[in-house]
């Protein structure tokens, strides 16, 4: 039902309106275990496209966070690798690639929450790297400030075309 108010148009709502839910902030993601975590067989159209076959799990999200959180400074670790200590963890093939990133990202994005809160303590999200050593532009404060914070620990970086890398990397990984 529309009424005139001051030359535009307001709609009143009756009783089917819902109020919008203010969205969850990283950190309460990170907190939310959905169920997680979860060993399941793997696909066969997936098993194919990964090359791995038997069981995987998918990861709860604190878990994730807790591998990045392993690694000390002047060391790092990759996506892959948090995918194979998981998978280590619970006795499987392998863990979900897709669901193993996005949990990473929420770490990551829920530790610029913390810094942003003034918290000192929080997941050095900016040692997990990319395949191949790439920087994740994505992460909080994108490639500057993974980059300065990344030199500041000792590592070299070099650009590669768009991308950004750090050089060397396999003699720095960590090794849980």
């Amino acid at each position: 039902m529309g009424m005139r108010y001051q030359g535009g148009w307001a709609f009143a709502c009756l009783g089917g309106c819902r109020m919008r839910r203010a969205r969850k902030s990283f950190r309460e993601k990170l907190a939310d275990n959905k169920d997680l975590p979860r060993v399941l067989d793997i696909p066969p159209q997936l098993a194919a496209r990964w090359d791995v076959s038997g069981t995987m799990v998918i990861p709860a999200p604190h878990e994730v966070d807790a591998e990045m959180r392993r690694v000390r400074r002047g060391r790092l670790t990759t996506v892959n690798r948090i995918r194979a200590a998981l998978a280590r963890k619970h006795g499987v093939a392998t863990a979900c690639p897709i669901t193993t990133g996005i949990f990473a990202s929420i770490a990551a994005r829920a530790a610029g929450e913390d810094e942003a809160a003034g918290r000192r303590r929080v997941t050095p999200y900016w040692r997990t790297l990319k395949t191949g050593g790439e920087l994740n532009a994505k992460y909080p404060g994108g490639i500057p400030s993974l980059k300065k914070r990344l030199t500041v620990e000792g590592h070299k970086i070099v650009r590669k075309g768009k991308r950004f890398i750090v050089a060397d990397y396999e003699k720095r990984l960590f090794t849980p």
